[in-house]
């Protein structure tokens, strides 16, 4: 990482505050809302790919060096017939493994940072470079069997030429036995990586240049879950044995401008940011970090959150069957469909549309199939 490229950055963000009270955040268009929702209407959000098995991440080429858009999505290692982990759907039902077969093979006594074990996201950044976040600690009737040793790890991949150009592997005390790499978003700038950890609740920062990672906000109450009990379509959320899930932090955004990181926690409603210096610099700004989280207000819990280019945060609001977007003021829903079902991940293509998978985790045994879907947003003007 090369420090200079940030010295402007931390000058800015030290004379510049930017505060956002609880009260001033206005959230309109509620599950039990009335007819006054500005939303999208359904015949806006169309199906872009659907799969008979459970997906979890999406991510699309920016077409910076491609002469046509690439859809890829991730398969989490959930069952026993788990067979696939990253693929390019090359049409809407039609799935290849990438960047092929082998590293979409796992088996124990294979070497764990050569293959996909459990990849929990795939994020496609600004320069058309492939993210493929491994969390490698599979899961089996809503257990986790723990940590893969080497395995959890974080792989790029050139969409131009579909090859494998780093590999960062990720390890005590970075991820501890039960740790979950949930999410991920790449500041390219700066060569910095962000993901949180869904299982334990914190953030991990790493630098792509070094491959260097550090844990951050482990004992901090911003990456911990509220103990929220969702209620999805009149039904409470459980698992397989009757209890209340509990999801740390998960949904994770940066800033256009890659100086403020957001998060939230899947099983709450705050919203949290802090500046992204003060985690690259951890060091440097000692007993600040904790203290300098702001917490934006409450909002309808949330899976996957993504900033666009003007700066607006989406949100998958998740007992809504909905998208929301937040300003930095107000939040408000802008699609709705019976087709959202768990909306969980998404990625922002270059013209703008908004791309959005659904992953039905509310569902034991879904009917209808899992979806990857899109819609253009509205103006808000």
């Amino acid at each position: 990482m090369n420090t200079d490229r940030w010295l402007g950055s931390i000058i800015f963000c030290t004379i510049v505050a930017l505060s956002a009270a609880c009260s001033d955040i206005g959230i309109t268009g509620t599950a039990k809302g009335g007819e006054d929702i500005p939303t999208i209407g359904e015949s806006q959000v169309t199906v872009v790919a659907t799969s008979t098995k459970q997906w979890t991440g999406v991510a699309v080429s920016q077409q910076f060096r491609l002469p046509q858009l690439k859809v890829f999505a991730n398969y989490p290692n959930w069952s026993a017939d788990h067979s696939v982990s990253v693929v390019n759907m090359t049409n809407p039902t039609t799935a290849i493994p990438y960047p092929d077969v082998n590293w979409n093979t796992w088996a124990p006594g294979l070497k764990p940072e050569e293959h996909f074990i459990c990849v929990q996201s795939v994020y496609v950044d600004r320069n058309d470079y492939l993210w493929v976040l491994d969390a490698a600690n599979p899961k089996r009737e809503d257990r986790y069997t723990g940590v893969v040793d080497g395995g959890a790890k974080l792989v790029q991949i050139d969409l131009e030429t579909d090859r494998i150009v780093n590999v960062i592997v990720f390890k005590d005390p970075v991820i501890k036995p039960n740790s979950y790499l949930n999410d991920i978003r790449i500041d390219e700038q700066r060569e910095i990586g962000y993901i949180t950890d869904s299982n334990e609740g914190a953030i991990i920062v790493v630098d792509l240049d070094s491959g260097k990672s550090w844990r951050l906000l482990d004992a901090s109450s911003s990456t911990k879950s509220e103990n929220l009990v969702l209620t999805i379509d009149g039904e409470q959320y459980t698992d397989a044995e009757g209890g209340y899930p509990v999801v740390h932090a998960d949904g994770i955004a940066l800033s256009p401008d890659g100086l403020y990181l957001y998060w939230r926690p899947l099983t709450g409603k705050s919203l949290y940011r802090v500046e992204t210096s003060l985690l690259i610099y951890p060091e440097f700004y000692a007993g600040k970090l904790d203290v300098e989280v702001e917490n934006l207000g409450n909002f309808p819990p949330s899976d996957g959150m993504i900033f666009d280019k003007e700066g607006n945060l989406y949100m998958a609001s998740i007992e809504e069957n909905a998208i929301r977007v937040f300003d930095g003021k107000s939040s408000r829903i802008v699609a709705r469909s019976k087709d959202l079902k768990w909306p969980d991940s998404f990625s922002v293509g270059a013209d703008g549309a908004v791309y959005v998978s659904t992953s039905q985790q509310n569902i034991s045994n879904p009917v209808e199939p899992y979806r990857i879907l899109k819609f253009q947003p509205e103006s808000s003007d």
